[in-house]
């Protein structure tokens, strides 16, 4: 039994700065190379040993639960021609011992109220949260990282990479006393603050484990930046009660929520490929820049 075995995916959101490519596919089913984003965020968890995968959604998102579910034509269609490798590659979307759930976010209230959506599924288990705008690429997988120090530490763990201080307004900024290189045990935790007001240019990253705690604390934090009842401000107020870590993870972030970071990792994925990386490699080479 793994340390860590749900994990919440929020996914209700409407991907406006995709528009219009998202007016009728959820942003998350938008495809990085050759699969879409919210499958490298369930692959991730699963290769951390995650086998259940929660995801919070709303409106429109059928095609999510569509991409994990058996796709009885295709997989008859694809039998039939004897393609084995691609019936393989359907197969493994959804392994056999993962468990897929889906809950509807009634309204959309911001993080932290998606993270308390989940709670009827989690109860009293540590859980991760994977925000599949961020797509991580690591070895071990980023979220790996993060359970073997759970396993450690038994408390949860944020993880965080170093932004430029013009940035610090974009994302969960912190502050704290570093216990190693990698590791800091947090005393602060403030959502989108001004350059002049962070603690530090620390930036939480979309990854996180967090101890059943948190749901208490999200479920009476009044609406903070935007309105909206935000995971930052739930954590922070959990670090009253119980130790919070930061973890600076070994690998690279793509911000996938942006259209810049979207085209970066195609384009690195795709260089990264093993069967699309040669050829297009020489196909950049030959562009006029």
């Amino acid at each position: 039994m793994a340390l860590i075995n749900k994990a919440i995916f929020p996914v209700a959101g409407l991907g406006t700065r995709f528009l219009p490519a998202t007016k009728a596919q959820p942003k998350e089913m938008l495809p990085v190379v050759d699969k879409p984003l919210i499958q490298y965020a369930v692959e991730e968890a699963y290769a951390a040993g995650i086998r259940q995968m929660i995801f919070v959604n709303g409106r429109n998102k059928r095609a999510i639960p569509d991409h994990f579910d058996t796709a009885f034509e295709l997989e008859t269609e694809l039998e039939a021609a004897g393609k084995k490798e691609l019936l393989a590659m359907v197969h493994s979307i959804k392994p056999d011992d993962m468990e897929c759930v889906y809950i509807r976010q009634p309204k959309a209230l911001g993080l932290g109220h998606a993270v308390l959506c989940a709670q009827c599924v989690v109860v009293n288990e540590p859980f991760a949260v994977l925000l599949a705008d961020d797509l991580m690429v690591g070895k071990p997988p980023v979220l790996k990282q993060m359970v073997d120090q759970f396993s450690e530490w038994q408390a949860s763990i944020l993880a965080v990479q170093e932004v430029p201080a013009e940035h610090t307004k974009r994302y969960g900024i912190v502050a704290g006393s570093p216990i190693s290189d990698r590791l800091m045990d947090l005393t602060h935790m403030v959502e989108k603050p001004a350059p002049e007001d962070a603690p530090s240019r620390l930036a939480v990253a979309g990854r996180y484990i967090l101890t059943p705690g948190v749901f208490r604390e999200i479920a009476t934090q009044p609406r903070g930046v935007g309105g909206e009842i935000q995971l930052t401000d739930g954590i922070a107020a959990l670090m009253r009660r119980e130790k919070v870590f930061a973890y600076r993870y070994e690998g690279k972030r793509y911000d996938c929520g942006s259209k810049e970071g979207f085209l970066q990792a195609n384009v690195e994925l795709a260089l990264a490929h093993p069967e699309l990386g040669g050829s297009f490699r020489e196909y950049l080479r030959g562009l006029e820049f």
